[in-house]
């Protein structure tokens, strides 16, 4: 009786044949003939990829999904926009054209009822190469005795300020808006600013700085012409003829309310912020 081993023998014999002749062909899919009464079914062989394969694509940079896009590539190196040019403001003509003669100026000066109770003018301290200038309102009486502003109580917590922000004293500017002290250290009267300020403006002028800082209300007003307070004025930055200003206070008010020493310090990283970012050198 055929049981059908004969037709198995056969097919068998015919699979063995083709899986051999698919092998030498380098095929990876072999399709084995269908056994009546069985699925097809198939084999998959561990064969190596031919030297001449196409390399498999890289998904990482052909992927797309609906709703993205794969960033552009970096540029090598970030291309900053240029610096502004530097303000040159030009020195009055009405005043000597160096520091040297405005001082000599200043010390004879007799325009208003000042130069009666002085005991000596002060004109100016530090490099007249700074980039950073600070004004005040008027001297002192230490600062009176000594010709040099800033040098009692306030102007040492002036030098830690400027400390504070990494500079040293002798990097900065340091003038007044009066060149004499008002009896009694009061505030200086709008007669007395308007007969002193042309000499700020003229060693402003000459030493061309990036930032002045007005320390003070009364430096404030009488640099930018305006009565506003200093709560308005902090914060903003200014500009006196294209250079741009900054409002604090002065530091011998800090030595009466230390509590506005935490404002004060808040003005000053602003200072140190804008010369380090996007100022002139």
């Amino acid at each position: 009786m055929d049981d059908g081993r004969g037709e198995l023998v056969a097919i068998a014999g015919e699979a063995v044949t083709l899986l051999e002749r698919e092998l030498a062909r380098g095929r990876r899919r072999i399709e084995l003939p269908e056994i009546e009464g069985s699925p097809r079914t198939s084999a998959t062989a561990a064969l190596p990829t031919p030297a001449t394969a196409a390399p498999a694509a890289d998904t990482a940079t052909t992927l797309s999904l609906p709703g993205f896009e794969p960033p552009a590539p970096a540029p090598a190196a970030a291309v900053r926009a240029p610096m502004p040019a530097p303000v040159r403001l030009a020195p009055r003509s009405d005043l000597p054209g160096t520091l040297a003669e405005v001082k000599a100026l200043v010390d004879t000066c007799r325009l208003c009822p000042l130069c009666e109770t002085r005991t000596r003018t002060v004109f100016s301290d530090g490099t007249d190469k700074a980039r950073l200038m600070f004004v005040g309102e008027a001297p002192g009486r230490d600062e009176d005795l000594q010709g040099v502003p800033f040098v009692g109580r306030a102007g040492q917590l002036l030098t830690k300020m400027i400390e504070a922000i990494q500079m040293d004293r002798g990097d900065v500017y340091i003038a007044n808006v009066l060149k004499c002290r008002p009896p009694e250290n009061r505030t200086p009267l709008p007669s007395e600013v308007e007969k002193c300020i042309p000499y700020l403006e003229q060693q402003i002028a000459l030493v061309q700085p990036d930032l002045i800082v007005a320390l003070g209300l009364s430096a404030a007003q009488g640099l930018l012409g305006t009565k506003a307070s200093m709560g308005t004025l902090r914060g903003r930055t200014f500009e006196w003829k294209g250079v741009p200003l900054v409002a604090t206070y002065h530091p011998a008010a800090l030595l009466r309310n230390p509590g506005l020493k935490k404002d004060a310090w808040v003005d000053l990283q602003r200072v140190r912020d804008m010369l380090r970012e996007g100022m002139p050198a």
